[in-house]
């Protein structure tokens, strides 16, 4: 019994249990309902679409899922997950059932992986027990499942990119090797490439990173050059050529201007028209088309700044129904929507209230217990979402947080627990010792 509590105590076979979760709910949902697609459908949005340009011989370009639709160069993602998709469609047929099967199964190894950097920072912030019961936490998640099975995209990779570079922010802190930097550095520039959303904590786990060693400034001056330098060389590449081919300077991705137009204009119902997106708008995507992308992108942004300049009230009304749409998943006052809810719905919605809720205890439990890591999770937890408070919130979008939300749920039920458990002395001191954790 004991060596078995040993062997599900493990990083690796939280792993493969995680794994093994999300394959079986994506045979269920894919294998059983895949019986009935037709052959050759799109999937993955912009991303397929620019995939199949690659696949097909175009570069990057044509981000339009559009029948039919082939249009020029394009900065409006960053390029390693299509680049990655791509490479499946050449080796396995371009919208092909089988494509679609690995490209979910790459994507569920990614979601699955998640469980190592988790355990990591749950251990070396709380203790073995809670790195461990983080890890599982995240494994069972039904949301942590569900986007790694069915939608094509970044999430499950920017996920696991975030959470390692969370494990190594706390892991480098103080440390004065070059190499650790350089690395560091090198991270935080895949991330980038990957979804630069990882770079909203940027600053704020650099910085923390670099305190110990305030005192010796020309050591941390050094380090953080390297750092820099190694992270702008990583994203040069592709920077130089959005410049090359657009004549304009585009570090990342060139889309901003339309995600902000799209939840900040006179169309915007509640918090996001998506109706109007190029996507799903026949007369948007002929403008697209005639303008080509950065000119269409350049109108957009600049539409959206007029509203948000001429309509300071409506763009705060949007904002903090997408801040509640990011913690609750629903834009609309739950009072005035739960008799018109179905059960599942309720459930869901209850789920996701607890889940924020607990996550936000466990932030504060941290700075209660003075944890020397209080800083990566609070300044995590409330600037990692402003983005999409800005543009426009959901679910996949939040997922990259939903591991380190998972741990401080785990944080925030464990820590009360353990004071109950060990009245007195024990409740004072740190959290590892009242919970027992050596």
């Amino acid at each position: 019994m004991e060596r078995l509590k040993r062997v599900v105590s493990t990083a690796g076979f939280i792993v493969v249990a995680a794994f093994v979760f999300r394959l079986a709910y994506c045979c269920y949902d894919q294998l059983i309902l895949g019986a009935t697609l037709p052959g050759n459908l799109a999937f993955g949005a912009e991303t397929g679409s620019i995939a199949n340009a690659i696949a097909s011989g175009r570069g990057f370009s044509s981000p339009l899922p559009l029948p039919g639709v082939v249009t020029g160069p394009t900065a409006w993602l960053a390029p390693i997950y299509p680049y990655l998709l791509a490479g499946i469609f050449k080796l396995f047929g371009i919208f092909t059932y089988k494509s679609s099967l690995i490209i979910r199964v790459i994507d569920m190894a990614f979601s699955a992986f998640v469980c190592w950097p988790v355990y990591s920072i749950g251990t070396r912030s709380f203790g073995k027990t809670i790195g461990i019961a983080s890890a599982w936490f995240w494994a069972i998640l039904p949301d942590g499942i569900f986007y790694s099975a069915v939608w094509v995209w970044d999430t499950a990779l920017a996920a696991l990119c975030m959470t390692l570079l969370f494990a190594a922010t706390l892991q480098i802190r103080g440390r004065t090797k070059l190499s650790w930097w350089i690395g560091y550095g090198a991270l935080w520039a895949f991330g980038a490439m990957v979804n630069p959303s990882v770079l909203s904590v940027l600053p704020f786990f650099a910085l923390w990173a670099l305190w110990p060693l305030r005192q010796q400034f020309a050591l941390a001056a050094k380090l953080a050059l390297a750092a820099a330098m190694i992270f702008a060389v990583g994203i040069t590449p592709w920077t130089v050529r959005n410049y090359v081919v657009f004549h304009k300077f585009i570090p990342l991705r060139s889309n901003f201007g339309l995600e902000l137009w799209l939840s900040n204009s006179p169309l915007v119902p509640d918090t996001f028209a998506g109706y109007m997106h190029p996507t799903d708008n026949p007369e948007e995507a002929a403008k697209y088309i005639r303008m080509t992308e950065i000119p269409y992108m350049e109108e957009k942004q600049s539409e959206a700044f007029a509203f948000m300049r001429t309509h300071p009230a409506d763009t705060m009304r949007f904002f903090f129904r997408r801040f509640e749409d990011n913690w609750m998943g629903i834009w609309d006052a739950p009072a005035d929507m739960w008799r018109f809810m179905p059960p599942y719905i309720k459930l869901t919605l209850v789920w996701n209230c607890l889940f924020s809720l607990f996550s936000f205890v466990g932030a504060l439990f941290v700075h209660r217990t003075r944890n020397e890591y209080a800083l990566p999770f609070t300044s995590f937890m409330l600037f990692f979402p402003v983005v999409f408070y800005v543009t426009h919130t959901s679910g996949r979008y939040r997922y990259p947080m939903d591991p380190i939300m998972g741990l401080l749920t785990v944080f925030a039920i464990a820590y009360p627990l353990s004071l109950i458990a060990k009245r007195g002395p024990a409740a004072e001191r740190p959290v590892e010792s009242a919970i027992g954790i050596s």
